[in-house]
């Protein structure tokens, strides 16, 4: 039954047009502390200094994801979800939605060409690597929960360059292609607040 629920999930799922992760070994240590990361289980929130800001970022990001996901309970969870595990890793929110537009265009079920799955494209190696052998990839957190470790792991690696980072997250490090496009994404969909005060948006790459 397992088995026929995954050939399902294959057959009608989107196919991912992303790379995907490269298997690269870690040391013990690394190995450590990445799986300690994945493995707590807190409650997610809404990490803002006061409520009334936690709701007109939730306001603002539902508005903008209305036509992708159209029903609002399902909505709010996932934006409420992703700001949780991008904050919990260190990351910027709008900049993990702008991943995940390009990702999986917001498909929870998205298969790339290589096996990477769900909203943020996690390669199956990884729950061997640093999770357990019953994580679902296609579940919601734990599939945004992966993305943003990895990412994380990624950038620290690169000593906070943003731009290999997410070439190695696409494993198409080097290449510009691929965090150009993260960049557009995250510039011009799932900015907040939307501008600067000089009127530009934020530029975490390069060109």
């Amino acid at each position: 039954m397992r088995r026929l629920t995954a050939l399902l999930l294959a057959t009608l799922a989107p196919l991912a047009f992303a790379g995907n992760q490269k298997y690269e070994p870690l040391s013990a240590s690394v190995q450590a502390g990445l799986h300690a990361t994945i493995s707590d289980q807190a409650a997610p929130f809404l990490a803002f200094d006061t409520v009334a800001e936690a709701r007109v970022w939730l306001a603002a990001m539902s508005k903008k994801l209305e036509r992708r996901i159209p029903e609002k309970r399902t909505r709010e969870e996932f934006l409420l979800t992703v700001h949780y595990e991008a904050k919990r890793a260190g990351l910027d929110p709008q900049l993990v939605l702008g991943l995940i537009q390009v990702e999986s265009n917001f498909h929870k079920y998205a298969i790339s060409s290589a096996a990477a799955r769900g909203y943020m494209q996690v390669m199956p190696f990884w729950v061997k690597q640093i999770g357990q052998p019953g994580h679902n990839l296609f579940h919601l957190r734990t599939n945004l929960r992966y993305g943003c470790v990895i990412l994380k792991h990624y950038l620290q690696i690169e000593k906070g360059d943003l731009f290999r980072a997410l070439g190695r997250y696409n494993g198409s490090l080097g290449q510009a292609d691929y965090p150009n496009m993260v960049w557009r994404a995250w510039a011009n969909n799932w900015e907040y607040p939307a501008r600067t005060a000089g009127g530009e948006p934020r530029n975490p790459g390069r060109s």
